[in-house]
């Protein structure tokens, strides 16, 4: 790297690379550290680049590995970051492109390495890293400060202090990113972690009090989208040939970012269509899902998992409970309005799930809105297009809706909103139909998928929850909605009595005459009625002779059901599906990350 222009294919053979991870000790006030982070580096644009630039990474980290405890360039180049920041506030507000882009740099750097060397190394290794200083080899000083952990404190100042502008914005992705990285141990782990450094430093100690900033931060990134800014938007006119390097410098990131988004993202699905969307909303999400997801601390619950399941509406003025200490305000309109226009991604079902499922505030809010269909139509959307949706979208859109028909409200609510014209549900054309009618059709749409498709009970025992709580409060269903309810009754008690006479057959040898169980009273009772009245029967009358069986039918002979209600309970250990689920997202969706699947161990990836 160094002033002049890098490709990803010279980064092993330059120079300046070549001394940070040499056997020279480089100080921290070394006038090299200017050299090296005058660098002009296009953002790679594919995973291939990407590819590219982690194999290129390696063999830099790796001989850094085996220097770095004789020289401390890892701590000094981190030094040199760290006193940067310092002064990165002044030179946002100053507009000190260069200075702001070579701290971006030197984040960058770190990012590279620090992923590299968790993924070769183990935490206490890591650890180590961090503590060794130009010494005799392989010495560290014990009493010097924790330099991981001021790095993170000093991430976590930076997502949340630093004003976001055109010239700031790369930095803060980094930020985001590099506290990814720094989570990533997991990836390289079998077991679910339930102690490791991310408990140590994010927990407790300097970090804690940084929680509900974190969080609120975070969210806010998620909720604003916020487009990275267009090539060229913030950089200096070229006016020396010095000039070229700011040009470079900028452009080459911006664009870089530029094109993963307009191109629908690194390693993923090409988008439908070019739409641009937001690297610092989606790296901000995937860090929000990770802290939520981590497992409490010996001694402590998840700080995050507490902030996320505490935070109020700006709005409400009642005191914050003593007990969490992590509580804090956002705006709940704005929220709802993100949450509903990105429910096309995994991440964002998974937060709406999150909130939904852990914080009683969201979740009676979202309960008293009367323009639920902004919300549900979404996670319809999802359910009704299962067979383009990975498993576990469908499940959270699945549960979403189980969660949202246990109160008797929505039930009633949603048979009052009428929908036009649903583009999107080609069985049949519909001009005009409730929201409650629509969401009958999806799930039992689903419900049949399942039954010829995959064949989950998981899925199959939440839909018919989901139709079980809403049944008592059906009112005005569309004709195709009925039509469908009687469909699947028919076809459920189809293979209900195939099941009991398969049984029955089963059992009739060793019952005895006297054993026989009676059929079913009510069943009984009414069709005698009915071949009394004679053969031809027209529906009217039909419908009579029930009517007036219903009024002489001895209610001492029935068995009382209790109102049912289905409530959606957690497993024992939801973390052993969410930590993997979670970390297959910032595998597949994290902007700028790369990871060997073959290095992966917590879940299994196939390579590009």
């Amino acid at each position: 790297m160094g002033s002049n222009s890098s490709r990803i294919g010279d980064l092993p053979k330059n120079e300046y690379l070549k001394k940070l991870s040499g056997t020279e000790s480089v100080s921290e006030n070394d006038p090299f550290w200017n050299q090296l982070l005058s660098f002009s580096f296009p953002a790679p644009t594919s995973s291939t680049e990407l590819k590219l630039l982690e194999e290129a990474t390696i063999s830099v980290c790796r001989s850094l590995v085996e220097n770095n405890p004789r020289t401390g360039n890892l701590g000094a180049l981190i030094k040199v970051f760290l006193s940067r920041t310092k002064e990165l506030k002044l030179s946002a507000e100053c507009q000190n492109h260069i200075f702001i882009w070579q701290t971006h740099n030197a984040l960058f750097i770190i990012c590279c390495l620090l992923k590299v060397f968790i993924c070769e190394m183990s935490e206490e290794e890591l650890q180590l890293h961090f503590t060794y200083e130009e010494k005799s080899p392989g010495s560290y000083s014990s009493d010097s400060e924790d330099l991981l952990e001021e790095l993170l404190c000093c991430l976590m100042q930076l997502i949340t202090d630093i004003p976001l502008l055109d010239i700031t914005y790369e930095i803060s992705v980094e930020a985001v990113s590099t506290m990814v990285v720094f989570l990533s141990c997991q990836l390289f782990h079998k077991e679910v972690l339930r102690q490791s450094i991310s408990h140590k430093y994010l927990m407790r100690g300097r970090c804690l009090p940084y929680t509900s900033k974190l969080v609120k931060t975070l969210l806010y990134n998620f909720i604003r989208q916020e487009k990275p800014p267009p090539p060229g938007a913030h950089v200096l006119p070229q006016q020396s040939d010095s000039g070229g390097l700011l040009y470079g410098l900028a452009s080459g990131v911006a664009t870089g970012l530029w094109t993963v988004f307009t191109l629908g993202g690194v390693g993923s699905k090409a988008a439908a269509a070019p739409e641009l969307s937001s690297p610092l909303a989606n790296q901000s999400l995937l860090l929000l899902l990770v802290l939520a997801n981590l497992t409490d601390a010996a001694d402590a619950p998840n700080p995050y998992r507490q902030a996320i399941m505490s935070f109020k509406n700006t709005q409400d003025s009642s005191p914050f409970p003593s007990s969490n200490p992590h509580a804090f305000q956002i705006n709940f309109n704005s929220l709802y309005m993100a949450l509903c226009e990105q429910q096309t991604s995994d991440q964002a079902t998974l937060l709406l799930y999150t909130l939904l499922h852990q914080n009683s505030n969201i979740r009676t809010y979202m309960l008293a809105r009367t323009d639920m269909e902004n919300l549900v139509l979404p996670i319809l959307e999802i359910l009704y297009h299962v067979e383009e949706r990975n498993s576990h979208h469908v499940y959270m859109a699945l549960i979403i809706l189980l969660i949202l028909t246990e109160d008797d409200g929505f039930n009633r609510s949603i048979h009052e909103v009428i929908l036009k014209n649903i583009t999107w549900y080609s069985e049949r054309v519909l001009t005009e139909i409730s929201l409650g009618s629509l969401l009958i059709l999806v799930v039992i749409r689903t419900i049949q998928y399942n039954m010829t498709r995959t064949r989950d009970k998981y899925l199959h025992t939440n839909c018919l929850a989901a139709l079980a709580n809403m049944s008592a409060q059906f009112r005005s269903l569309h004709q195709y909605a009925a039509q469908r309810i009687i469909s699947l009754f028919s076809l459920l008690s189809k293979k209900h009595n195939k099941v009991l006479e398969q049984a029955t057959q089963s059992l009739r040898g060793s019952l005895s005459s006297n054993d026989v169980p009676l059929p079913d009273y009510v069943i009984t009772f009414f069709s005698s009625r009915l071949l009394q009245a004679g053969a031809e029967l027209s529906v009217e009358r039909v419908l009579e002779i029930i009517k007036q069986g219903v009024v002489a039918l001895p209610k001492d002979r029935l068995k009382k059901f209790p109102e049912l209600k289905f409530k959606y309970v957690e497993e024992e250990q939801p973390e052993e599906f969410f930590i993997p689920y979670v970390w297959s997202l910032v595998y597949n969706t994290a902007v700028g990350l790369y990871w060997n699947p073959q290095d992966i161990q917590l879940f299994t990836m196939d390579s590009d």
